[in-house]
């Protein structure tokens, strides 16, 4: 089997979840952003366990890497290089809006458009297709007025995730949807996994980092310390 540990601590819900060659085995939820940390470890533990599957017997761990919670993006991550350092396997690495723009590929809409809640009038976004090419790569963005004229203009779009009740406002057109709600799972970061694992697409273990997609700074103006 090819059997893939994933993590998603990016964002407001937390999971850890095992697959095999065909589906989801398993998986551990968290819905409570500011235990991530300390439901992580525990929650691989638990997760092999059920599934009676040894950490040996993985093939590759999958992790979610941003944009999203600063904290949450360090703690996935470094999780994920730890166990693919300690058992010589790939690393296989997710961003955020990919991610839910899978869920929502093959939809009847001409362009995808997530968007996570980074405070006051931004966001973190991109554009994809429906059939799932990215048009408009990940970004943080201050929402103003027109800024997806020219895909409101050539078809439908959908904006959706937490972020997407800002756009209500910003962008009116005959052409725009919103959903205030990510419908992605662990399942559709399986199927974006298991694609890259069997292309051999692995990430570079000693030099994978956040997507943090913009700068951090404390109130006084310095990097994040840990």
């Amino acid at each position: 089997m090819n059997t893939i540990l994933h993590i998603n601590t990016a964002l407001e819900t937390a999971y850890v979840a095992v697959s095999d060659n065909d589906q989801v085995l398993d998986e551990i939820i968290n819905p409570d952003q500011k235990t991530h940390a300390a439901f992580l470890h525990p929650a691989i533990k638990e997760v092999l366990g059920r599934t009676g599957i040894p950490i040996a017997q993985l093939k590759a761990v999958s992790v979610i890497i941003g944009p999203g919670s600063y904290t949450g993006l360090r703690v996935g991550l470094a999780a994920a290089k730890g166990i693919c350092f300690a058992m010589n396997i790939p690393l296989l690495t997710v961003n955020s809006l990919e991610w839910m723009a899978y869920s929502q590929r093959g939809n009847d809409f001409d362009f995808l458009c997530p968007m996570i809640d980074a405070r006051r009038n931004e966001v973190f976004t991109a554009v994809f297709n429906k059939n799932w090419v990215e048009l408009r790569p990940p970004h943080a963005l201050i929402l103003e007025n027109g800024q997806f004229d020219k895909e409101l203009e050539t078809g439908k779009t959908l904006f959706f995730g937490n972020g997407a009740e800002k756009a209500k406002s910003f962008f009116c057109h005959r052409n725009s949807r919103f959903l205030v709600s990510n419908s992605a799972t662990s399942n559709d970061q399986y199927h974006i996994s298991m694609t890259r694992y069997l292309a051999g697409n692995f990430a570079e273990l000693a030099y994978s980092e956040p997507l943090y997609t913009k700068e951090f700074y404390t109130s006084a103006g310095k990097k994040p310390h840990n």
